[in-house]
């Protein structure tokens, strides 16, 4: 998987080239070709479809476990920056997951529980959420379903929700992971709205979310005879980091109601959001939801407190026709008493989070974020600057000489083979070839390694170009290839729309140079042109 781990990324769909943008249903044949591979007399056609998905996504993954980075006994080994974790908090949700509280051991805990969760875990759920979402109410307990993993919360979501061949609406770039979680049990597609790094329209940053692009994709399924029967929100947004406003997320949700789509909401990375300039909104924490019975929350610990091994996840809905399909599919997806009894512990020590744990993971997620952008201005490399989750998405188009994903795919392979894992834009079916997942939230010595030896591949690739452009020149307007980053080192972060009459002097120069971006401007008007 293009630097993924467990289901994290599905690189190898970057093998093949970016489907036509009117066929935006998921299609099998779209990121695999099963002539590739040799159909096993000992499964069944569909566990054949299940081996060449899991064929298709594991190389980068399995590399890496392959060739792992040990600062002793392994240095030349790979360095993972595909892979979404947090590992810079081991040293503090150790010593907590480790203290004495924790380690309780009653029947209850080794007995099957209800399979929604042992209800002390439930409540202790929902008041964390109530608190940390800023929710009007208190949230309640019997509205809490527990699973192993937000994973597992997609698939049973995926399968009560839709009947086989029907399909989720969801915006590109996203997490890869989704697909094989709706599609691998229930054969649910995906619809995409695809996003681009262009501002134009009412656009006001790269790759914004409008309702008029999930009216648009909505409309093309249809036409196709697709049947949608929900929406998919990643609040903060991976791999974008974008943060939606308390208003975007209210024209998604009655976009929605409009529609009667379901709306499932990850809020995986809620608590990650580690600059103060940045507000977080969840849904719970809205006054009133447009459509409340179609309207799911997920949120689990796995990246918000640096334990991605500890499948735990957790989904808040008020539909009990939903919790109780979802819980029949518990059975299949619970999460161990023991590990209960822990979650449970943690989630009620707010003092503990919020005096010790979000201080310090915030601060180090902001350093490793600011160096790892520092060495991107540096490179002269455009980025995304956000402030939510592990995750940089960087514009690396200019090392593209044609601009296709097969071009991607060989940059991508070219960094694993100079050791550095990566995740490609095709992993998370971005629309234009050439954007970069690299995960920051790592200690500061691999990031610096790492940091080196993407240096030699771009600098090396940039020497190739020019080789190249030497010898064959290029078309100066390579086709697919969008224009809005490619004239800045950085796209700096989004400010949330303000009303006219707020606007000040900075707001109008932040947009005179957006409206720059995306047009011509900066190309017919260069210093030698000047001069």
């Amino acid at each position: 998987m293009g630097g993924g781990g467990g289901g994290d990324l599905q690189e190898a769909r970057a093998v093949q080239p970016g489907r036509p943008l009117p066929e935006r249903r998921f299609d099998m044949h779209g990121f695999c070709n099963p002539s590739e591979f040799q159909r096993s007399p000992y499964l069944s056609a569909r566990g054949n479809v299940v081996n060449i998905f899991r064929g298709s996504t594991e190389e980068g993954y399995e590399a890496y476990h392959a060739d792992k980075y040990d600062e002793d006994k392994n240095p030349n080994g790979i360095i993972n920056f595909g892979t979404s974790e947090n590992k810079l908090c081991f040293d503090l949700m150790s010593k907590r997951l480790t203290q004495t509280d924790m380690n309780l051991m009653e029947p209850p805990l080794l007995q099957y529980p209800d399979w929604k969760g042992h209800m002390f875990l439930r409540e202790e759920v929902a008041q964390f959420l109530t608190h940390y979402c800023k929710a009007p109410a208190p949230l309640k307990a019997e509205n809490v379903i527990v699973l192993n993993g937000c994973g597992s919360l997609f698939s049973a979501l995926a399968t009560v929700l839709c009947d086989p061949g029907e399909a989720v609406l969801i915006a590109t770039p996203f997490y890869g992971g989704i697909t094989q979680s709706v599609f691998l049990y229930g054969n649910v597609k995906l619809v995409y709205a695809c996003l681009d790094s262009k501002i134009a329209g009412t656009s006001t940053r790269p790759f914004q979310l409008t309702v008029d692009k999930l009216e648009k994709a909505l409309q093309d399924a249809q036409a196709e005879g697709v049947t949608v029967r929900a929406l998919i929100l990643l609040n903060p947004q991976n791999p974008l980091g974008d943060i939606y406003s308390l208003s975007e997320l209210q024209d998604y949700l009655e976009f929605a109601k409009r529609h009667e789509l379901h709306v499932i909401v990850d809020e995986l990375y809620m608590l990650s959001v580690f600059d103060e300039s940045a507000t977080f909104h969840s849904v719970l924490g809205m006054d009133r939801l447009p459509d409340p019975q179609r309207t799911h929350v997920m949120w689990g610990i796995s990246k918000d407190f640096a334990v991605s091994g500890i499948r735990f996840g957790t989904l808040y809905t008020e539909n009990q026709d939903v919790a109780n399909a979802v819980a029949s599919l518990c059975y299949f997806h619970g999460v161990c008493g023991t590990v209960q009894h822990k979650v449970a512990q943690l989630l009620r020590d707010r003092d503990w989070i919020n005096q010790v744990y979000l201080r310090a993971n915030h601060a180090r997620l902001k350093a490793a974020h600011t160096y790892v952008t520092d060495e991107l201005k540096t490179l002269g490399v455009p980025f995304l600057n956000r402030n939510a989750g592990f995750f940089v998405w960087i514009d690396f188009r200019k090392y593209l000489r044609t601009g296709t994903f097969e071009e991607e795919m060989l940059l991508w392979r070219r960094f694993l083979d100079n050791k550095v894992l990566l995740s490609c834009g095709k992993a998370f079916e971005c629309s234009e070839p050439g954007w970069f997942r690299i995960i920051f939230a790592d200690k500061t010595h691999r990031l610096q390694l790492g940091m080196q030896r993407i240096r030699k591949v771009l600098e090396e690739r940039e020497q190739e170009i020019l080789a190249e452009e030497k010898e064959q020149p290029c078309q100066s307007d390579q086709d697919g290839k969008a224009d809005s980053t490619d004239e800045v080192i950085f796209v700096s972060r989004h400010q949330e729309p303000t009303c006219a009459g707020s606007s000040n002097l900075g707001d109008l120069i932040g947009l005179l140079q957006q409206q720059m971006r995306s047009s011509d401007w900066l190309q017919k008007n260069t210093a030698e042109q000047f001069a």
